[in-house]
């Protein structure tokens, strides 16, 4: 079993130091608990490659976005040299999310919203569920989030090619539509559209080809709007043409609303 290698790879590493090594320049590591490993070596070792380990449940977490003052001392520690400024913008670090706890506090977010909005509070749907919605995206197809060279914070990707994320909050579809910036999308090889329900879990989800998503469909000056109504064929409830893009199927289910948990099983357990 993978899994069992991989443990066993990780205490067996940690039982000794490993600076006369060239493992200091490695990009990619694995955590349990607090101990690291790189996972360069290991997936080199058992002729693997990073699909057998997002299979497993792992992640993709860029240092770079998400400081973690463990590794750095762990690296140090083993390596006896601190993580360079340049390493730093290339490592990742790859754990298993405690999804339970996401759940649950995503159910308690859930009813703090709906307070907000039924006393008038909440103004409009912004910030944390599209940040939710991208987390979404990243553990279920097993992206890499690494910070942009542009201003807009970070970009994902999927092995190698770059991948433009889009989040619709709410039950009812955007009468507007969906809006894409022309020109990431012509950057991108992928577009992902993850619609939450009001509750904040997934209530489908589209993955779309770039370019198809520019000969398609219409733009507005730099914006390109997709209305969901016109996406419905292509979304996983409805369609299995792009469903070897996801790495995590327990994680797609778990965080399903129950309508299109049932109908993703069916597509994706069968």
């Amino acid at each position: 079993m993978v899994k069992d290698k991989l443990n066993n790879f990780i205490t067996e590493y940690n039982n000794k130091k490993h600076g006369s090594s060239d493992h200091f320049n490695k990009s990619k590591y694995i955590v349990d608990g607090k101990m690291f490993a790189p996972l360069d070596v290991f997936l080199k070792s058992e002729n693997l490659s990073i699909d057998d380990v997002l299979k497993l449940g792992y992640a993709h977490s860029s240092l770079e976005v998400f400081p973690n003052d463990e590794f750095c001392k762990w690296y140090k520690s083993q390596f006896s040299k601190d993580v360079s400024p340049s390493l730093k913008k290339k490592i990742a670090i790859y754990y298993v999310p405690k999804q339970t706890e996401v759940f649950n506090a995503v159910e308690k977010i859930s009813e703090c919203y709906k307070v907000f909005r039924d006393h008038h509070v909440l103004i409009n749907r912004k910030k944390l569920p599209v940040q939710l919605g991208e987390w979404y995206a990243k553990i279920i197809f097993g992206l890499e989030q690494n910070k942009s060279t542009s201003q807009r914070g970070f970009d994902f990707y999927l092995d190698g090619k770059r991948i433009e994320v889009q989040v619709s909050w709410g039950d009812k579809s955007n009468i507007k539509g969906i809006k894409f910036r022309k020109s990431l999308v012509e950057m991108s090889e992928y577009c992902i559209l993850i619609f939450l329900s009001d509750n904040l879990m997934v209530r489908d989800i589209c993955f779309l080809d770039s370019q198809f998503v520019l000969r398609k469909y219409g733009t507005k000056g730099h914006f390109i709007f997709l209305k969901e109504a016109e996406l419905k064929q292509y979304n996983f409830s409805q369609s299995n043409k792009q469903q070897d893009k996801v790495k995590n199927i327990p994680a797609m289910l778990r965080f399903a609303g129950p309508v299109f948990a049932m109908r993703a099983s069916e597509i994706f357990q069968s």
